[in-house]
């Protein structure tokens, strides 16, 4: 381990607005503050917004800085990513902004039924070939239904036409109310601040010629899902770990 991700770590330790909570820690504790984040750690009783797999936390604070009004939590495992976002808030003061470093699927450990408002899932790995670990699978919404409101929203950036697709097919299996839905965002010219917020990421896939897909629907309460039973062609680009990922093979990889 680098010398540079040793030193993000210790800043990450001393971070206030970041918790970091191994598996074994939350299995022989809990933790404290499942259901009273805006009473303990925020000091107000605005709506709380999730960025999943928040990467290098772009939304999170973007958002953050933009709505002052609403808190916002990153989170994600990988922590060396998480602290270029972490960061940016402690230097900028942004109070509105925390990070979590767990696995998505412990996400219910962390809150309480009805404690988030709204959702951010931004890039997610498709899983082509593993239905259970895309972040918009019913599994997924399950888990998300213990902690949204009723009138939760989830919202989905993506350039991956199959994970777009697959989530669209999702949404109609489940007649879930859908708020907006594009194919090719920046072309569309649909004039939303929030959705000009760029992450890391998008920007490679943007620079790369790829569109970026976005939906955002409502994850009302169901008392079963339906997984969608549709063959949906893979993505014709090869999909990179996000520490690696860039949009399309190098000469080289080819």
């Amino acid at each position: 381990m680098g010398k540079n991700k040793l030193q993000k770590f210790s800043d990450m330790d001393s971070y206030p607005h970041v918790f970091q909570y191994p598996f074994g820690a939350l299995q022989e504790k809990g933790f404290d503050m499942q259901g009273r984040w805006n009473e303990l750690f925020f000091k107000n009783n605005n709506p709380i917004v999730l960025e999943l797999g928040c990467g290098k936390g772009e939304y999170a604070t973007g958002l953050a800085r933009k709505y002052p009004d609403k808190n916002f939590i990153g989170i994600d495992i990988k922590g060396a990513r998480m602290w270029t976002g972490a960061k940016e808030a402690i230097e900028e003061e942004i109070t509105n902004v925390a990070f979590l470093r767990t696995h998505i699927e412990l996400i219910d450990r962390f809150f309480s039924e009805g404690e988030i408002s709204e959702i951010w899932i931004t890039f997610p790995d498709p899983q082509m070939k593993k239905t259970r670990k895309r972040l918009t699978s019913t599994r997924f919404m399950e888990l998300y239904r213990k902690i949204l409101s009723p009138s939760g929203i989830i919202h989905l950036k993506s350039d991956s036409h199959f994970m777009y697709t697959y989530t669209c097919e999702m949404v109609k299996a489940n007649n879930y109310p859908v708020l907006l839905q594009c194919e090719d965002l920046y072309n569309s010219g649909i004039d939303d601040d929030i959705l000009s917020i760029k992450t890391f990421y998008e920007q490679q896939w943007l620079e790369r010629g790829l569109s970026i897909k976005y939906i955002k629907f409502i994850c009302e309460p169901r008392n079963t899902l339906i997984e969608p039973d549709t063959e949906i062609e893979y993505d014709s680009y090869r999909s990179f770990n996000r520490g690696k990922r860039s949009g399309k093979q190098s000469n080289k990889e080819k």
